[in-house]
């Protein structure tokens, strides 16, 4: 199954997006991680696609084929985020909806949730992320996605993405082409690099308490199912059950064999989200 490409203009922004599956079946939006782009979906969103499901898959803005920010400071941030959510959603038509984010974008789901799509989001899957971020980890990514490597072949862009993204756990090697393929641009200089502005990482000096999000995690009250790669170093095993407890009392479900945060591309993986948004 292929995806159909389009491309909107979402708060004066053009996002780029793939939808899969029938228009007329339950909807998801699948939103990825901070330095990814729509098409890490592509596995979850097929699999979906082919039991009814009608699956969006944006790009944020500032990677993969979406517009970069002319104002990195003011829209790299949960708040710009949100806004693009609803214009998109907006714009499709999509009054109730289910939401899977990895990382970032289910941090963009919780916060769009407890605010202006409150109501709408009628069920949340967050793939390794929380109310609260481990610092260690918000230096890490900081540290690799604010300085982009470039490389002379597409080869070695896929070593690179081979090794940073082994925590995502196992993906055939037609997989990690594809990953390589769709998150790849070429420099004017001739080399390749991650398909990304570099200025988003300024979420984290301008926004530093973006991700601390209790106060709309408490406030949630709808079902939340939460996907914790075994070896994540993102979300702490205290964060994670402190999110069974606390708020929506999320059912928190470790993935073995994963960091953060698990790929969504193989059978288990499917079955946990698809039995999720399948119940009433």
């Amino acid at each position: 199954m292929e995806p159909v490409s389009r491309y909107l203009c979402c708060e004066g922004r053009e996002l780029h997006l793939t939808e899969w599956g029938p228009a007329q079946g339950p909807a998801v939006i699948a939103w990825h991680g901070l330095a990814r782009t729509g098409r890490d979906m592509d596995d979850i969103a097929a699999h979906l696609a082919g039991r009814g499901y009608h699956v969006i898959c944006p790009d944020t803005i500032g990677r993969g084929l979406s517009q970069w920010s002319p104002d990195p400071t003011a829209e790299y941030c949960l708040a710009f985020y949100v806004r693009l959510a609803v214009s998109l959603v907006d714009q499709l038509g999509l009054q109730q909806f289910a939401w899977l984010g990895t990382s970032m974008g289910g941090a963009i789901g919780l916060r769009a949730a407890a605010t202006q799509l409150h109501g709408r989001i009628r069920r949340l899957l967050l793939n390794d992320i929380g109310p609260r971020l481990a610092p260690v980890a918000v230096e890490r990514i900081r540290g690799y996605a604010g300085n982009p490597p470039a490389f002379a072949t597409m080869a070695e862009l896929q070593g690179y993405f081979r090794s940073v993204y082994a925590p995502y756990g196992f993906l055939t090697d037609a997989q990690w082409l594809r990953l390589t393929e769709t998150s790849a641009r070429r420099l004017p200089d001739g080399r390749v690099t991650p398909h990304y502005d570099p200025a988003m990482v300024q979420q984290f000096i301008v926004h530093p308490t973006d991700y601390d999000q209790w106060s709309a995690w408490d406030s949630l009250a709808i079902p939340v199912r939460c996907l914790r790669g075994e070896t994540s170093d993102l979300l702490e095993p205290e964060v994670a059950q402190a999110m069974r407890t606390r708020g929506p009392k999320a059912e928190v479900i470790e993935i073995a064999g994963c960091g953060h945060a698990p790929a969504l591309n193989v059978p288990a993986h499917f079955a946990l989200v698809e039995g999720f948004f399948s119940e009433s």
